[in-house]
């Protein structure tokens, strides 16, 4: 390590103002950081130091997703193997090829053989995002002049794992390139974007590429699937001559759900997993217990209400709020994209009033829309750009509250009015 250190020292200068390669210090600079704590120090004025700085935050969250990629690979694997275990056929592709040409089997019961072909899916998928996304926010660092920052980290991991896996690689450059450029860069980069640039990347597929990324279709990495499967749980919910019957009639589905063994996004399936990611963040103070609380509390009253009313007509009025919870990408979205920094809100109660919101409308979505199975990405999207207002309202609020007792304690002590307002 002292022989990069010394190599990197070397060429430092060319990179920096007045060097050859001056244009090119962001890239040298993402390079440096990324191996070497960075060798500036704060000297003028009074400061705070804080251990937590960007870099730092955004690794948690990566160590907090990591579980969730390896269970990707995994889950992608195995759904594979028991399709073609119950007569679908393997992919006709190079992950096919390389998989039988290591002599493995599709074998439900070797679990590195269902990791590995699970792997072969995942990682082209995730290379594709990072090469894409990080060229594009390395250009925008040269033509802006600053640092690269590892804002595009998470969007990197975030966006991979809610992708499926039999997606053309084609679709996810131009999806990531769409959501970094337009989600984030037109708005100045990182810190100030409106909206969560991986949930912008997967809408545009989404709306673009339907017949790709449509969630009431299954994803499994074999073909012939309608021999094993046609949809998804949620869209099995959603239908009316199945509805939630049929999710019940499978005794061991919520638990399954729950791990998260079932067919699905990638990295969306283990509402499991999403909860040991949740304490990592908690705990941490990277990710706001009251957005998670305020979601809960939405999903839960919202689901309850419908299921008090009742429809003869629509079988997911009856879903109640623990099949919610463990279907679809509802417990990935409530951890790692309702809780982004950037584009959720601020204040503690906004927090709160956010995160209800967006359980209220994933409901919504998922009851009154039985054509649109999966909600939490458009409920989320949809309080991004709400999430300023209300802490607008928020701060107000709470200006007029002190304004009223300043107001109310000067006829009689103004001193004492003076020190409480301070």
């Amino acid at each position: 390590m002292d022989f990069l250190r010394q190599q990197l020292d070397k060429v430092s200068h060319l990179f920096e103002k007045g060097g050859k390669y001056e244009a090119l210090y962001p890239a040298y600079e993402a390079a440096d950081t990324i191996l070497y704590t960075p060798g500036s120090v704060t000297k003028a004025a009074s400061h705070v130091r804080d251990h937590l700085d960007q870099k730092r935050m955004m690794i948690t969250v990566v160590i907090a997703l990591l579980p969730i990629c390896l269970f990707a690979c995994w889950n992608t694997g195995y759904q594979a193997a028991l399709a073609i275990g119950q007569g679908a056929a393997p992919l006709g592709n190079w992950q096919s090829w390389v998989f039988e040409a290591l002599g493995l089997d599709y074998s439900v019961s070797n679990p590195f053989a269902c990791g590995f072909l699970g792997f072969l899916y995942f990682f082209p998928v995730w290379l594709t995002v990072g090469l894409v996304g990080g060229h594009i926010e390395l250009i925008f660092s040269i033509i802006r002049r600053h640092e690269v920052t590892e804002g595009f980290l998470v969007t990197w991991f975030l966006f991979a794992l809610t992708l499926p896996p039999t997606i053309p690689l084609w679709m996810v450059a131009v999806g990531i390139a769409f959501g970094v450029i337009l989600g984030k860069e037109v708005f100045g980069g990182v810190g100030m974007n409106v909206m969560n640039p991986a949930l912008v990347s997967r809408a545009f597929l989404f709306f673009a590429y339907p017949a790709a990324m449509s969630g009431d279709a299954v994803w499994v990495a074999a073909e012939n699937t309608d021999v094993f499967t046609g949809a998804t749980w949620l869209a099995v919910a959603a239908d009316a001559n199945q509805g939630m019957a049929a999710l019940e009639a499978n005794s061991d589905l919520w638990m399954n759900s729950f791990i998260g063994v079932v067919p699905g996004s990638m990295g969306e399936t283990s509402a499991l997993l999403c909860i040991v990611g949740a304490v990592i963040l908690v705990v941490t103070k990277i990710g706001s217990w009251r957005t998670m609380a305020g979601v809960i509390g939405g999903t839960v009253l919202m689901a309850l209400g419908l299921n008090a009313i009742g429809s003869d007509t629509n079988p997911m009025f009856a879903m109640g709020p623990e099949w919610h919870m463990v279907l679809g990408g509802w417990a990935f979205g409530m951890v790692f994209m309702a809780t982004d920094p950037v584009s959720s809100a601020f204040t503690d109660i906004g927090k709160l009033v956010y995160g209800f919101f967006i359980g209220v409308f994933v409901v919504l979505v998922r009851v009154v829309n039985p054509g649109y199975p999966e909600g939490m990405m458009l409920a989320i999207l949809f309080m991004n750009m709400f999430a300023p207002l209300i802490d607008h309202v928020v701060v107000q609020a709470n200006v007029k509250r002190r304004n009223a007792r300043y107001d109310a304690g000067l006829p009689a002590a103004a001193g004492a009015a003076g020190k409480e307002a301070h």
